[in-house]
């Protein structure tokens, strides 16, 4: 009797486990969904490949691809040019990107971005007369005097606006000193991927040897505009300059910016930094907001037009780029060269190198444009036929089987008892 009650137990909770346990799900051989599907366990299928060819930038000539409908690329006279997106850095046309030419003082992008960080804008300095020693001659200045004290906001308005070497060889100074200032440029810029940038002098002041691109300087002017400061000071057409007891006017020499001497005002211009020497020609970088979409563009050294060549050319390359936004494809991309996992599970980035590029950059933003490919996804424990979740309903069916089975028995023994 206690043999019988113990069978019938254990067939009753078989059976009952049989009705409340799930059946498992068949397991099919894995079948790639269909573009732009959504996966089952609800993961967003790995975005399609995207190629950008690595090496197109490096050419000569104008480098564009054009869908069709979208405009045609003007013809400026500068011997070198790009149009990137700022959002997502990918080059929509250029000319000679990697040409290598003096940048005059554009250059002072790159040192605002290296020494920006350092000092608080409202620290006091006191100015000594060994900061203003070296400054070349015929550089522009703001007006920064010995023994007078500055407020550090004060000097990078000097920077930006008025293009002042007085104020840059300051900062320089509280910045560890010209030449620790010159390596450090070196290596931010080495650390965004502008391999092209040779630093000798930070205030872009024409040395034997100082060279940047079109490519670098839009860099510059796309991670500048990252930075709150940075943007703040780039985009200020006028302020007030201290001199002891009083203070004077100074204009941005941007005159897309400000719209003086007769160079019409761009719309949405968020400025960065105008150059010019007599070995550089005029250089320009400039950056500008339409919408939802913010474009920067680097001029380098226009052939004809005269001294504001620059900002009308530039005019039109930004109207062309909002123009041609989304009727173009990329042709390269400002973003630095690192290979890093994609967001989204399952897929991984895989980065192309520009050829020429070196050095590793510190930045771990997946270039624009690189090309990305599905990885094999890994499998969750439900779906895995021979892990413990499919095993356990298995052997439970089993130990019911065999308990009815016993039960039948016993029954038909009992039977012929009778």
């Amino acid at each position: 009797m206690i043999v019988t009650s113990a069978v019938r137990h254990a067939a009753a909770g078989s059976a009952a486990l049989l009705f409340v346990l799930p059946v498992p799900a068949a397991i099919a051989s894995p079948v790639a969904p269909a573009p732009g599907a959504v996966s089952s366990v609800g993961e967003p299928t790995p975005p399609a490949r995207h190629y950008v060819d690595p090496a197109r930038l490096d050419r000569r000539g104008t480098q564009v691809q054009r869908l069709p409908g979208a405009p045609e690329v003007p013809s400026v006279s500068a011997l070198s040019w790009v149009v990137a997106d700022a959002s997502s850095g990918e080059v929509l046309a250029a000319r000679n990107a990697h040409r290598k030419l003096p940048p005059a003082s554009t250059l002072k992008a790159l040192f605002a971005l290296t020494a920006l960080p350092r000092h608080a804008p409202s620290e006091r300095h006191t100015v000594a007369d060994s900061e203003l020693t070296g400054i070349g001659a015929g550089s522009s200045l703001v007006g920064v005097k010995e023994g007078y004290t500055y407020k550090v906001s004060d000097l990078w308005n000097g920077v930006f606006l008025s293009s002042g070497n007085d104020a840059v060889h300051v900062l320089a100074e509280m910045n560890g000193g010209w030449e620790s200032t010159t390596r450090q440029m070196q290596e931010k810029a080495r650390s965004l991927g502008a391999v092209d940038t040779h630093v000798v002098s930070p205030d872009g002041y024409d040395a034997p040897g100082q060279v940047s691109s079109a490519y670098d300087l839009a860099v510059f002017g796309r991670t500048g505009l990252q930075d709150p400061a940075f943007a703040r000071y780039c985009s200020t057409a006028y302020a007030d300059f201290p001199a002891g007891s009083w203070s004077y006017g100074i204009a941005n020499t941007n005159r897309l910016l400000t719209g003086a001497d007769g160079v019409d005002r761009y719309p949405g211009l968020l400025g960065i930094k105008n150059g010019y020497t007599s070995n550089a020609g005029n250089t320009l970088i400039s950056a500008a907001r339409r919408g939802d979409r913010t474009l920067v563009v680097s001029v380098m050294n226009p052939q004809e037009g005269g001294g504001f060549a620059v900002y009308e050319e530039a005019r039109s390359l930004l109207d062309w780029g909002f123009e041609a936004a989304g009727r173009v494809q990329p042709v390269g991309s400002l973003a630095p060269v690192r290979a890093k996992a994609a967001a989204d599970p399952g897929t991984r980035a895989v980065s192309v190198t520009r050829r020429g590029a070196g050095k590793q950059p510190a930045e771990t933003v997946p270039r624009a444009g690189a090309e990305v490919v599905a990885a094999p996804a890994r499998r969750s424990p439900e779906a895995d036929p021979t892990g413990p979740s499919a095993g356990l309903p298995l052997a439970l069916v089993g130990s019911a089987c065999a308990a009815a089975l016993a039960l039948w028995g016993w029954r038909r023994r009992s039977a012929h008892r009778a």
